[in-house]
C-alpha cells in the first residue's frame, strides 16, 4: 500500500492564504488612509475657502462700521451746527422782544386794569397789577391765551382783594399776579405752517366727499 504525505502542501497553502490576507489588509489600510487623506484635504480646502470668505465679510463689516461711525459723527456735527444756527437766530429775534412785549401788553390789557410791574426771565414774564374786578382779569387771560400773536400759556398765580394805597376812601380792587410765556418768531412760523396744513386738509375733504356723492 502506497502512502502519500500531504502535510507540506497543506502548510504551503496555509502560508499562501495568510500572505494573501496580509496583502489584502495592507491594501485595505492603504485605501482607507488614502480616503482619509482625500477627505481631510477636501475639508481643509473648504475650510480655507470659508475662512477667506469670513475674512472678506469681516473686512467689509469693519469698513461699514467705520462709515456708520463717520455718518454718526457727521450727523452730530450737523445737529450741533443747527443748534448754533438756531441759537443765533433766537438771539437776533430776542433783541426785539421787549418792544413786542410792551406793545402786546398794551393791546391785550383790557380797560379797568393797569399793570404795576412785569419781570422777564428768559421766555417767561411775571405780571403784577390791579383790576376793577375779577372779570377784567379773566378777560386778560382770554386775550393772552387766544388772540395774542406774541404771548401764550397764561397762568394766574395769585388773585386777591386789596386796598389801593393812593385811595383816600379805601377803594377795594383786585390785585393779581400771573405768568405768561413769550413766543419766538420761529414758533409763529411753525404755528402758521400748521394752520396752513390744516387749511389745506380741510379744503381737500369737501372735494373727496363731493366726488363720492357724484359717484
Amino acid at each position: 500500500m502506497i502512502r502519500i504525505n500531504l502535510l507540506p502542501h497543506r502548510e504551503a497553502k496555509r502560508k499562501q492564504k495568510q500572505a494573501a490576507f496580509v496583502a489584502l489588509m495592507a491594501a485595505g489600510g492603504i485605501a482607507g488612509a488614502a480616503v482619509v487623506l482625500l477627505v481631510g484635504a477636501y475639508n481643509a480646502s473648504r475650510i480655507a475657502v470659508q475662512n477667506e470668505r469670513n475674512l472678506v465679510l469681516k473686512t467689509a463689516s469693519a469698513e461699514l462700521d467705520k462709515k456708520i461711525g463717520d455718518i454718526k459723527t457727521l450727523k452730530e456735527e450737523i445737529e450741533a451746527l443747527k443748534a448754533r444756527q438756531q441759537a443765533v437766530e433766537d438771539l437776533q429775534g430776542d433783541r426785539n422782544q421787549p418792544v413786542y412785549l410792551l406793545d402786546e401788553l398794551v393791546r391785550q390789557t383790557p380797560e379797568g386794569m393797569y399793570l404795576k410791574s412785569f419781570r422777564q426771565d428768559g421766555q417767561k414774564v411775571a405780571l403784577a397789577g390791579y383790576a376793577q374786578s375779577q372779570e377784567r382779569v379773566a378777560e386778560l387771560l382770554r386775550n393772552v391765551s387766544g388772540a395774542s400773536p406774541w404771548l401764550e400759556r397764561p397762568t394766574l398765580t395769585e388773585v386777591k382783594v386789596a386796598t389801593l394805597a393812593q385811595s383816600k376812601t379805601g377803594r377795594k380792587v383786585v390785585e393779581f399776579t400771573m405768568d405768561v410765556a413769550i413766543k419766538r418768531p420761529r414758533d409763529q412760523e411753525e404755528g402758521a405752517g400748521d394752520e396752513k396744513a390744516d387749511a389745506e386738509l380741510a379744503a381737500r375733504k369737501p372735494l373727496k366727499q363731493s366726488g363720492r356723492k357724484a359717484g
